[in-house]
């Protein structure tokens, strides 16, 4: 077999890779992420300089969480709780008891784009109140749908690896 020929199936199983199989960030799968993992994908960073001061790069600190819900429904399945269980318990570490998220729902391309972001708002906010029953207070959480507006596959718009929930970490509660 050619190099090239290596080098094009190697690329080709990466571009298949879902963010389930790999996060992109080189961290465990979504769905394994310690809370450890999710602590350090969340915490303060310091923002990069691309030259001295003028041109600071801000840090996005997030993490992409496959989250399963009934079809065409808010409701979240049982599958989902552990995972949530172990954020809320992140978002409630010492290192991040002070900062607010925004808990953002996001759909695949398929159906309407009304009915895609209400779908995802509703997602956003059963993430939101269960994190919430797990002790996460709610001036700390911010619910909203973001529909298909940012997919996470763009090249596969109705791929399930855009349905997902994203964590944002934005500033500290005053």
């Amino acid at each position: 077999m050619s190099l090239l020929h290596t080098l094009a199936r190697a690329a080709m199983a990466l571009a298949l890779a879902t963010p389930a199989a790999m996060a992109a960030d080189g961290t465990a799968p979504p769905a394994e992420r310690t809370v450890d993992e999710m602590v350090e994908q969340l915490a303060t960073r310091p923002a990069t300089t691309t030259r001295g001061l003028r041109n600071l790069v801000p840090v996005v600190r997030q993490i992409d969480l496959v989250v399963p819900f009934d079809f065409d429904s808010a409701r979240l399945q049982a599958a989902s709780r552990p995972q949530l269980q172990r954020l809320a318990e992140a978002m409630n570490s010492p290192r991040l008891v002070a900062t607010r998220f925004k808990v953002q729902g996001h759909t695949d391309a398929k159906g309407a784009a009304a009915y895609n972001d209400d779908l995802s708002a509703r997602r956003a906010r059963a993430v939101a109140d269960f994190l919430q029953t797990q002790g996460v207070t709610v001036d700390r959480l911010q619910a909203e749908g973001k529909g298909a507006s940012e997919l996470l596959d763009p090249a596969r718009p109705e791929s399930p690896d855009n349905r997902r929930v994203r964590i944002v970490a934005m500033e500290p509660t005053p």
